[in-house]
């Protein structure tokens, strides 16, 4: 299924996206309900498309891929490091991303995220599939010259609007070899597959939830390759990832 949010006449809903229709639901697609249709359909050229989740946190995992992890010239780590963002950050679909004047350095970095629909602590890697919901598109926007000043990475990574998603959450997709792209005006900036993750989902999700609980609804975001840089007023960034769809956002 393709899971979204939709905005249509001030009223929200979340639903199944079935071709150029939704068919509305009476809960998220997390909540526990195995009857959630509400026998409603919205045409999606009337709706706008808004973040497909709803997190108490993000849970990000930095220099997952080892070409970045180069680039930034810091070594490679020997184990997932996490940080978080905050339910704040989290950006629509087709949305504006806007930094305060302080910021000198915006950066983009396409990812692939996962949304939980269980609770899930201390899980094996055997289990982590059955706490899916599904996967969709991140771009973990870095105020990047407030993240090295500051010497700890929240403020840079936790301003209002730092985490577009979208546009929808799909259980369609195989996670584990996926090509994700990032462009910046029409340019491809980032260009990896999900494979190449140093630390792949099983493994990610059971380090992650032997030290904290996430809750249905949180997303983990795995991680972006090589190839971030900076981004300005009036850039159009897009990530793509393949089976998933295109997240676009415009920089103001």
């Amino acid at each position: 299924m393709k899971y979204v949010r939709a905005e249509r006449m001030g009223k929200v809903r979340w639903g199944v996206l079935d071709g150029e229709v939704i068919r509305t639901l009476k809960y998220p697609p997390y909540a526990g309900e195995t009857e959630y249709y509400d026998g409603k359909t919205w045409a999606l050229e009337n709706c706008r498309l808004l973040a497909p989740c709803e997190p108490g946190k993000i849970v990000c995992v930095g220099k997952n891929y080892r070409d970045h992890a180069e680039e930034m010239g810091e070594g490679v780590p020997e184990k997932p490091i996490l940080f978080i963002k905050t339910p704040n950050c989290v950006n629509d679909p087709e949305g504006e991303v806007h930094a305060p004047d302080f910021v000198e350095r915006l950066d983009y970095e396409g990812e692939l995220a996962v949304v939980m629909k269980r609770r899930a602590k201390d899980l094996k890697p055997d289990e982590v599939w059955n706490y899916i919901l599904g996967f969709t598109c991140l771009n973990d926007v870095t105020a990047r010259d407030i993240q090295k000043g500051d010497g700890q990475w929240t403020r840079g990574k936790c301003m209002d609007g730092f985490a577009p998603v979208g546009p929808v959450v799909t259980d369609e997709v195989d996670p584990t070899d996926l090509l994700l792209e990032t462009r910046l005006n029409g340019k491809t900036v980032q260009s990896s597959r999900t494979s190449r993750l140093m630390t792949g989902l099983p493994e990610l999700l059971a380090f992650i939830t032997a030290s904290m609980t996430l809750e249905p609804g949180d997303v983990v975001a795995t991680g972006t390759p090589a190839g971030i840089g900076p981004m300005k007023p009036g850039d159009t960034v897009e990530v793509e990832i393949e089976g998933v769809g295109v997240l676009r956002s415009r920089v103001v």
